[in-house]
């Protein structure tokens, strides 16, 4: 659960944030805007996160949404799996699944809130807790697809064992040691963790608020040079509990840069073990009651300087680097919940009669089903497109994908396991325990929304993702204008930014508005997968809308100037109308890519059409709010209600 918390970007009116979401992102504002009207303290937490901002790798073809710039051809950097990998992942997998069936009693877990320490052992024996590692340290060395079809599998069977395999590979040890360790520490770390060493990410503070500039862990560099002394307290660290060794993040001795005094975050591998760690207590959750989260305090603790992760005040990065490809887990194990809520559900709509006919012909059921196949479908199609292009670049951009995947397909789960609750009825909201005492099968619909209704908070809540992924949608035209806005930069320099901007437009915005044919030339993807009229036809109104949704973009950024950032709801809309485009696009890739493949559903076609054209009307309805809405009224409300307490 453990997250970064950022600052929601408030109206003027408000110069203190307070926000007690779990995020894991960095705002949707930039330092290119016009900050003079911020407080010191908002104008730190901007400028840290905004410098620990991956800006060396291009954004990549998804970024091209928000720029109208699609291209069919671009779908090649997203592979398929090869039949090689997969054939390595189901070896894996079919253990992993014999063992779920055989030794894990999920609502067994749930009633105890623990995990039996035999089936973490039969987990490390299997080699779970080191699925990505490398075979030279000691892991499975799988793939990131393979990775996300564990994940699936996990998330159709139980949420506390998905999330502490999750937890542990995904934001813990492993995964920031295999993008930025030494050689030495991930000879020393990587084997022990692979082996079962359970490992967490300690991040979030009780008493920061939402400002990672605020952070009060600290770590001063030891007077014998050799090691930093650890002091502080971390809220929500899943697997903490448990774990053998940490990422915590601290702050670390200012550094005076360009003249300026820079807070610095520090990412340090600490082992719990040592003199000074303690757990203060264990958290307990509506949900997931077997999750070993809880407050982590360091005392004095002596971290070698070796421990440091990348380099001394780049810990921002490191979370920030880790949680984009770790976040792929999360809608990973949504595919797999929501597969299992449609096998649910579909057998319920069969064998319930009411009114003379099985329920699943009852077209307020139908359509509830229809639309958990449809979401499922594409849910499984984004969270495969990440992973593949993971797959095919070792260092490949993903923060867009992921985030896409995160926020689509966590809120998706939730409504089919909503959904699947409403199908089930009282069955749905009784105990899998007191059903199996009446006598009726045991389905644990109960349990699974409560497990399920953390997805859309922790590793980013859908709220923050919205304004993260908003900030990488306006990054071209803060690069291209907002210098020119900025009135704390020298006259000369925004005129000169201003006469750039002005001959970049010039040339892009008259093509957002003219027709082109290059995303007819589609791709073919190895000899046989093919592009069918339908999907050629869906692929056509993403590319259109693309340019239509860059248009309201840029008329947004005409209106509202420096003070777009402030206005969340707006920018919402234009980022789930992007969310929706990329789920189509993902959607027809997958199609395309089983197009010829034997245990395809026999319904493929129809279902992707349905997908389409309800992702059409959604996209429609977010259109029609971006010109008329109440958000003006909404807030006004909002303010009032709030001064009466």
């Amino acid at each position: 659960m453990t997250a970064m918390k950022t600052p929601f970007i408030e109206p003027p009116e408000k110069s203190e944030r307070e926000d007690d979401s779990d995020t894991g992102v960095p705002p949707a504002s930039s330092p290119l805007i016009d900050t003079s009207k911020m407080s010191a303290g908002q104008r730190a937490a901007l400028e840290l996160t905004e410098s620990a901002r991956e800006t060396t790798r291009e954004r990549g073809f998804v970024g091209g949404l928000f720029m109208g710039s699609f291209n069919a051809r671009g779908l090649d950097s997203f592979p398929e799996q090869t039949s090689a990998d997969r054939a390595k992942g189901d070896l894996f997998l079919k253990q992993l699944e014999t063992l779920l069936r055989e030794k894990v009693d999920p609502d067994e877990i749930d009633r105890t809130g623990e995990i039996p320490d035999a089936v973490i052992a039969d987990l490390a024996k299997l080699g779970a807790f080191g699925i990505k590692i490398p075979v030279e340290y000691g892991g499975l060395g799988l793939s990131q697809t393979n990775y996300c079809r564990a994940a699936m599998l996990l998330g159709s069977r139980c949420g506390n064992l998905t999330a502490l395999l999750s937890a542990h590979q995904s934001i813990g040890v492993p995964q920031p040691l295999l993008l930025f360790g030494t050689e030495a520490q991930k000879r020393k770390y990587l084997p022990r963790v692979a082996r079962g060493e359970i490992s967490a990410f300690a991040l979030t503070e009780s008493d920061v608020g939402s400002d990672p500039a605020a952070m009060s862990t600290h770590a001063e560099p030891d007077p014998d040079g050799e090691s930093f002394i650890l002091n502080g307290e971390k809220l929500w660290c899943t697997n903490g509990t448990r774990a053998g060794v940490i990422v915590v993040m601290a702050k670390t001795p200012a550094k005076m840069v360009n003249g300026k005094s820079k807070d610095q975050i520090t990412a340090f591998i600490v082992e719990t073990s040592w003199p000074g760690v303690e757990v203060i207590r264990r958290c307990r959750f509506m949900g997931l009651r077997a999750l070993y989260n809880g407050v982590i305090r360091f005392t004095d603790v002596h971290v070698p300087r070796e421990n440091i992760l990348l380099a001394e005040g780049k810990g921002l990065r490191v979370a920030l680097t880790t949680l984009d490809t770790g976040r792929l887990t999360l809608p990973a194990a949504c595919v797999g919940l929501s597969k299992r809520c449609l096998e649910i559900s579909s057998e319920w709509a069969n064998r319930r009669v009411q009114w003379g006919a099985p329920i699943g012909k009852h077209a307020a059921i139908a359509d509830k089903i229809s639309r958990m196949a449809a979401n499922t479908f594409a849910m499984e199609a984004m969270t495969l497109m990440a992973a593949g292009r993971v797959d095919r670049e070792r260092h490949a951009d993903v923060r867009l994908e992921a985030a896409f995947c995160k926020l689509w397909g966590t809120e998706a789960a939730w409504q089919i396991v909503n959904d699947t609750m409403q199908i089930r009825g009282g069955r749905g909201y009784e105990t899998a325990a007191s059903l199996r005492a009446r006598g009726e099968p045991a389905v644990p619909v109960e349990r699974m929304l409560r497990d399920s209704r953390i997805n859309t908070i922790f590793e980013g809540s859908s709220e923050i993702m919205r304004l993260f992924i908003a900030r990488e949608m306006l990054d071209t035209h803060l690069k291209t204008s907002a210098p020119a806005l900025n009135s704390q930069l020298p006259l000369s320099q925004r005129m000169r930014t201003a006469v750039r901007a002005a001959l970049f437009y010039l040339g892009w915005y008259p093509k957002q508005w003219l027709p082109f044919s290059e995303f007819l030339k589609v791709p073919r993807f190895g000899s046989s997968a093919r592009y069918s009229s339908s999907l050629r036809k869906h692929l056509r109104y993403v590319a259109r809308t693309s340019r239509r949704l860059a248009r309201s973009i840029f008329h947004a950024l005409l209106r509202y100037g420096p003070k777009l950032d402030r206005q969340q709801l707006l920018l919402g809309r234009f980022v789930d109308i992007g969310a929706e485009l990329f789920a189509m696009m993902a959607t027809c890739h997958r199609a395309a890519q089983m197009s010829d493949d034997p245990n395809k559903p026999e319904h493929l076609g129809e279902l992707v059409d349905f997908f389409c054209q309800s992702a059409r009307l959604r996209i429609g309805e977010k259109f029609r709010e971006i010109r008329t809405n109440v958000d003006h009224a909404s807030y006004g409300l909002s303010r009032s209600i709030l001064e009466q307490i």
